[in-house]
């Protein structure tokens, strides 16, 4: 199995997050949820790797993580 990383990775975070909230700015809610949906199938792209993005979605399942 790949390995997936939990641990923080990001360089500038906050940066990021900024990023990704102006990206929603004035969007509607249904815009809002195509554009994260765009958004994960191109980073899911980037990744490259079905296992490393399995992992991702059962990670994502367990809100302690």
């Amino acid at each position: 199995m790949a390995e997936l990383t939990l641990t923080p990775n990001l360089d500038r975070p906050d940066d990021f997050y900024a990023e990704l909230i102006a990206a929603h700015d004035g969007l509607s809610e249904d815009e809002s949820a195509a554009f994260n949906a765009r958004l994960i199938l191109i980073l899911a792209n980037q990744i490259g790797n079905t296992q490393v993005i399995s992992a991702a979605l059962r990670a994502a399942t367990k809100p302690d993580r």
